[in-house]
């Protein structure tokens, strides 16, 4: 079977999913089957399919497990939004549609030779810097719980840090590719841990200093571990030094804690996951977390069902989805959910080992990597594992910004893909 037939085929258990959801949601609330839940899914399917067709004829060779994968994560997402806000599952649709047409859109676009980005490395990362500042940029930015992750222009509202995580991917990669064998020829030894040059450490500086920028002045923790986590898995898959990896999570770690110190905002977020039942503030700052793990408890094995639970977590379409949907489908549904996302995150890691080019390797690796990283933060947050931030979880979690800017880091994720395999498939 052929790539791209394998790739359609796999569209039919995520159509298939979207009807079981809303078949669940409309016998829990009327106790009957709705001839909606098979509309649904069979217009679930047809959009599907006419993606896979622009996939078929631009990219024949990509990854047939990659958009399949992100199919069945939407279903997620789109079935527990409706559950519940109708309102906003039908937006969450129309922004599923919208990204959709942007990854279209960026495979047309860069379908001859997406390394062409390359050569714009440094306006990506300009531009990229831009989108980070503007949430503190008087009359434009918008705080959200103590942090400044939106932006407000008139009627058009979006969080640039989910873009801005793309370019600054792109950057690394092309830098890193450009300046790796000078990195590694002439790195310094000290006490057993390897450190870059000095002559190269500024551009690697600025990326340290950008990770602080983030957690002192928009106070986005979750960013700043995004960013900081991809950069250093890039430099590792660029050097193979795990020495550089080390100082770089030494100087996190030593700048985070400085910088704790001066934001209350941060420091609340460490107390409350130090211990977020404290009488003094379970009500207060430590209650979304404290609501977040009494739903997951509440979840067991196997879920209270769709419309089985009584919701009282805040936020619980965007921050804390993945407490909503423990609670529902249980410990099954969310260790289903995370292997979705473990594949996901494999079949872009296979890409950057079959890619035959330094900056492909480099991209796809990134972007794996940060993808990996946001998910490990909402959900290490809304579990206990590290404090709790405002990321989203990607193509599950409400909201636009998300949803466009994960539907490029996709496309391009398949560009590198079908390059990849074309190139091995020559030199056989």
């Amino acid at each position: 079977m052929s790539p791209r037939n394998r790739e359609l085929l796999a569209l039919v258990p995520a159509s298939m999913l979207v009807t079981a959801g809303f078949a669940a949601i409309f016998i829990g609330r009327a106790d009957v089957v709705s001839d909606l839940s098979f509309t649904y899914g069979l217009i679930f399917l047809g959009i599907c399919v006419a993606t896979h067709i622009v996939i078929r004829f631009t990219l024949p060779d990509a990854d047939p497990y990659l958009f399949p994968l992100v199919a069945l994560l939407a279903c997620f997402g789109l079935v527990v939004i409706f559950r519940l806000d109708e309102d906003k599952a039908i937006s969450q649709a129309g922004w599923f549609v919208a990204g959709l047409v942007l990854f279209s859109a960026t495979i047309i676009a860069l379908r001859k030779d997406f390394r062409v980005l390359e050569q714009y490395r440094y306006l990506i990362a300009f531009g990229s810097l831009i989108l980070l500042v503007m949430p503190r940029v008087p009359l434009i930015g918008a705080e959200t719980n103590g942090a400044y992750l939106g932006v407000d222009i008139g009627p058009i509202a979006f969080q640039p840090a989910e873009f801005a995580k793309l370019g600054i991917v792109v950057f690394l990669a092309a830098y890193l590719r450009e300046h790796r064998d000078v990195l590694i020829l002439d790195s310094r030894r000290f006490l057993g841990i390897t450190f870059p040059p000095l002559k190269h450490f500024g551009p690697l500086l600025v990326i340290w200093v950008t990770a602080m920028f983030l957690l002192f002045f928009i106070r986005d923790i979750g960013s700043s571990l995004m960013f900081f986590g991809a950069f250093l898995a890039i430099l590792y898959v660029a050097t193979n030094r795990a020495g550089f990896v080390v100082v770089g999570l030494a100087a996190f770690a030593a700048g985070a804690f400085v910088v704790a110190q001066g934001v209350s905002h941060i420091q609340n977020r460490v107390d409350v996951w130090l211990d977020p039942f404290n009488p003094a503030w379970v009500e207060d700052k430590g209650f979304q977390v404290a609501q977040g793990i009494f739903a997951q408890a509440d979840g067991g094995l196997f879920g209270t069902g769709f419309g089985g639970s009584i919701i009282l977590t805040p936020l619980p379409d965007t921050d804390l989805i993945y407490a909503v949907i423990v609670n529902e489908l249980g410990l099954a549904g969310a260790c289903g959910l995370i292997l979705v996302y473990l594949l996901l995150v494999a079949r872009g890691l296979k890409t950057a080992m079959i890619a035959r080019d330094s900056f492909s390797t480099l991209l796809a690796a990134g972007l794996s990597a940060v993808l990996a990283l946001q998910v490990f933060v909402i959900i290490g947050g809304v579990t206990r594992v590290i404090p709790l931030t405002g990321v989203t979880l990607p193509f599950v979690s409400y909201g636009g910004s998300s949803v466009l800017a994960n539907f490029v880091l996709l496309a391009l994720l398949l560009l590198v893909s079908d390059r990849a395999r074309r190139e091995a498939v020559a030199t056989t």
